[in-house]
């Protein structure tokens, strides 16, 4: 099944008319994107947007063999503009299959939000899902799936699983900016799988200018391709691997957080490892806890724990762990290190063996795991002896945890800058 894109972007397109924003201003030439709409080996047009006709011409192709006209986006989606000789385009009720002249055979697939997922399959049997803008299959969460061991592989059953025949699709086009959840419960689903060639479509104005939309795409299994671009569905694509173990470093509000909930957004079943522990009688604390809460996904568990080095071991889903600095706190808490007689009297020792015994377990993890640390050393030298303490033990123990990471980022005021990997 032969795929071409003449247009990856949001409705509105990108660059946006009159938008000044960064992303529209570095949306020039091949950056720019028409609105999302899918040619399928020149029989059937998934989504009408003004020039299409143009669009498939500059791609070296025809709209005069195509047989079926479908909408994904709701009623009062983008204007959709008919060139002379087209089938009239319409929308299919959910559920509904249609088998085409040309041997396609498509089906509607229900939406959590308005709009319709097509999966269409070749008369050969690839099969591509292509999904709306905003949009994820309804019925599905990130915890459907036979067990955590198959959340983590992408592999079990659900819904999804079901709809698709049992077997992941070849491709899937999504919003993968907009809505990683959708992707996550895909995977989770069963539907997408190590071989499923999952490529970004709708990307508007929110997404981040330049290089910086390929590397998270690219930490999510996900790529962007511009508009023009005919893919092959089904055919092998080498695309980066994902990185085992990931640390992400950077200052107070810089945004290492976020950088590190969004390198997991896309996939099932994420454990978070807050290490700050609660706080009695602080509520400033509370409240920071709560942000970080409300921010994640629903369908990540959370553990409250210092003892991270059974969880770095264990088989399961991805790992978020934050931070290595209140790891630390809490190590040094233990072995009296704050007090200069406990340090020099067997402190030192102690906290060499458990931050030991944490980067060997770094080293040892089998699961995917993304870290959070704090940078230190770069501003004002602490006054007390203990400040300069945990400031250097801290330097060291990111130094060696870095070590045993395939990606390493540094964020600054809010950019993730790739310092490995």
């Amino acid at each position: 099944m032969e795929l071409t894109l003449l247009g990856t972007g949001a409705p509105d397109g990108l660059p946006r008319a009159h938008c000044p924003c960064a992303s529209c201003a570095t949306a020039r030439g091949p950056l720019a994107r028409a609105a999302t709409a899918l040619l399928v080996d020149g029989a059937v047009l998934l989504d009408l947007t003004p020039g299409a006709a143009l669009a498939a011409a500059r791609a070296g192709h025809s709209l005069a063999g195509v047989r079926q006209v479908l909408l994904t986006h709701p009623h009062e989606g983008p204007a959709v503009e008919l060139p002379a000789g087209l089938p009239t385009a319409g929308r299919v009720a959910d559920g509904r299959v249609l088998t085409l002249i040309s041997g396609h055979r498509v089906r509607a697939v229900p939406m959590d939000s308005p709009g319709t997922g097509y999966e269409v399959t070749a008369p050969d049997g690839e099969r591509l899902l292509y999904l709306p803008p905003g949009g994820a299959p309804a019925g599905l969460s990130a915890a459907d799936g036979d067990s955590e061991g198959a959340k983590a592989s992408g592999r079990g059953g659900g819904r999804a699983a079901r709809d698709a025949g049992g077997a992941p699709y070849d491709m899937l086009l999504v919003d993968v900016v907009g809505r990683p959840d959708a992707l996550a419960r895909l995977r989770a689903a069963g539907a997408v799988g190590p071989g499923t060639d999952v490529i970004a479509v709708h990307i508007g104005h929110d997404v981040p200018p330049g290089a910086e939309l390929d590397r998270r795409l690219a930490a999510a299994g996900a790529r962007a391709v511009p508009d023009g671009t005919t893919l092959t569905v089904g055919e092998y694509h080498d695309v980066p691997d994902l990185p085992r173990r990931t640390l992400v470093t950077g200052g107070a509000r810089s945004g290492k957080s976020v950088e590190a909930e969004r390198r997991l957004a896309a996939f099932p079943g994420v454990l978070y490892v807050a290490t700050g522990g609660a706080r009695e009688g602080d509520p400033e604390w509370r409240a920071r806890v709560a942000a970080h809460r409300d921010r994640r996904p629903g369908s990540w568990r959370t553990a409250e724990t210092c003892d991270l080095v059974p969880v770095l071991t264990d088989e399961g889903p991805p790992v978020l762990i934050d931070c290595l600095s209140l790891w630390l706190t809490d190590a040094m808490d233990r072995v009296g290190a704050w007090d200069d007689g406990a340090w020099a009297a067997g402190g030192e020792q102690a906290l060499r063996e458990r931050t030991d015994e944490l980067v060997g377990a770094v080293r040892a993890a089998r699961r995917t795991v993304v870290l959070v640390t704090n940078e230190v050393g770069s501003g004002v030298v602490p006054a007390t002896a203990s400040g300069r303490r945990f400031r250097d033990e801290l330097g060291r123990l990111n130094a060696a945890v870095a070590a045993e990471c395939e990606h390493l980022l540094l964020v600054v005021a809010g950019q993730a800058l790739p310092l490995r990997g």
